[in-house]
């Protein structure tokens, strides 16, 4: 089993490749949620950036299907962040990148200066590294509107001594374990305050390192690589007290511990194919809740399983609050619809119904919306506005309900409206 380690790293690398695939389109904009468009300005935004290596950009082994988008920590925290308003997240976690990396990189983001991938860091495998390297004046921009930053880095400085771990003796083990926690403690510090002068007050959450090894694979080396683990998370936790400030935290995400005894289940070195020291689905959900728990002091979840049946109805979250309503969504045509009336209620707006019409109108943040049954076309403020799919009548009891689909909503009220896939749920924010 000590052999795993060997297959760790090759593997890794030789995958990067194949993931360029799947976020090379989108990066910096969120991929696992599908968002309707919102028309005009998004008040009061909770903006998300994210920050630093593979495990920020949610890579997985394997992943060679380019229909299939990374589905990482970090868009997870991003669905947390539609439970309690408007939310965005720009994902700039770069495959292979240290904390010497991180170091250069957020000195070119401070500067907001165009630089070069070598500029990064010289050889990283990541093919979308020259693009990343151009955005960094558009990354300062970003950086300075955050009100959350997250940081995962560290893993590749210490990859070298997972590696030598079983070979090497306990003063060599300490030497170079004490030299990379050295290092660690120097850049993750710069690179912080490399942060702060560009956004003085957003709360930073760094996760500390978790030890991807189980005990089957590494044997005696475990307590050794274990107990190295728990160094990295006192650095960590150093270097974030160093940082902290009243009205700025700076606070560790205790990733390790989550990790430490079930790391089989959360990450990919034991299973199916090559050995990866990646997260599974379960080690980035993990993650999530940890991210998310340090920041709102909970993780959220749709009160319907996520595995239930393609054909049940989807949930809905309205202003943070999941509706319960005998007004269940329709799935028809391949578009999620909604009861007009339920939403209407949960947001607090005015609505009247013409049956001479068929026709309901809204009172809404000063817009005046007239949707009619069966139209393509809806009226905000008077004026038409195109709609791909109309609204319909359906009967719930003795009653009909109007059911409108989701971008109606955005397009005629200005919702902020977002849908999971993953968690099959729609969230509304006003």
């Amino acid at each position: 089993m000590l052999n795993i380690w060997k297959k760790v790293y090759t593997a890794g690398t030789s995958s990067l490749l194949l993931f360029t695939l799947l976020i090379s389109a989108g990066a910096g904009s969120a991929s696992a949620a599908e968002a309707t468009v919102t028309q005009g300005a998004e008040p009061d935004v909770f903006r998300i950036v994210a920050l630093g290596d593979s495990i920020t950009a949610g890579y997985e082994p394997g992943m060679t299907d380019p229909n299939v988008k990374p589905y990482g920590y970090a868009e997870r925290l991003l669905e947390q962040g539609w439970y309690h308003g408007r939310s965005a997240l720009s994902n700039y976690g770069i495959l292979g990148l240290t904390t010497t990396g991180l170091l250069n990189y957020t000195a070119a983001i401070k500067d907001g200066a165009v630089t070069t991938a070598d500029g990064i860091q010289p050889g990283l495998p990541d093919p979308r590294i020259q693009q990343f390297a151009a955005l960094t004046p558009q990354i300062k921009t970003e950086l300075g509107e955050a009100d959350l930053i997250t940081l995962t880095i560290g893993g590749n400085d210490v990859s070298s001594l997972l590696l030598t771990a079983k070979d090497l003796t306990e003063e060599a083990f300490k030497a170079e374990l004490d030299q990379l926690l050295a290092s660690y403690s120097t850049n993750v510090k710069t690179a912080l305050e490399n942060i702060r002068t560009v956004n003085p007050q957003a709360t930073i959450l760094l996760a500390d390192q978790y030890q991807p090894a189980p005990k089957i694979a590494v044997s005696s080396s475990y307590l050794k690589l274990m107990s190295a683990a728990q160094q990295f998370t006192v650095a960590a936790e150093g270097v974030a007290s160093s940082m902290n400030q009243p009205g700025a935290p700076v606070k560790v995400a205790h990733v390790a511990e989550k990790f430490a005894g079930v790391e089989a289940s959360l990450t990919h070195i034991i299973g199916a194919g090559a050995a990866d020291f990646h997260p599974t689905q379960l080690g980035y959900e993990t993650i999530a809740r940890v991210f998310a728990e340090s920041y709102w002091g909970e993780y959220r979840t749709p009160s319907v399983p996520v595995w239930t049946a393609a054909s049940a109805p989807m949930s809905i979250v309205v202003k943070g609050v999941e509706l319960n309503t005998p007004n269940k969504p329709i799935l028809k045509n391949g578009q999620n619809f909604l009861a007009l009336k339920d939403i209407l209620n949960a947001v607090g707006a005015n609505g009247k119904w013409d049956n001479k019409t068929q026709s309901a109108s809204i009172v809404y943040g000063g817009r005046t919306v007239v949707i009619t049954i069966g139209s393509k076309t809806i009226k905000v403020n008077g004026a038409a506005v195109t709609v791909d799919t109309p609204a319909f009548l359906q009967k719930v009891g003795q009653e009909d309900k109007t059911y409108l689909p989701l971008a109606a909503l955005a397009t005629g009220l200005g919702f902020d409206v977002n849908y999971s896939s993953k968690l099959r749920t729609a969230f509304i924010n006003p």
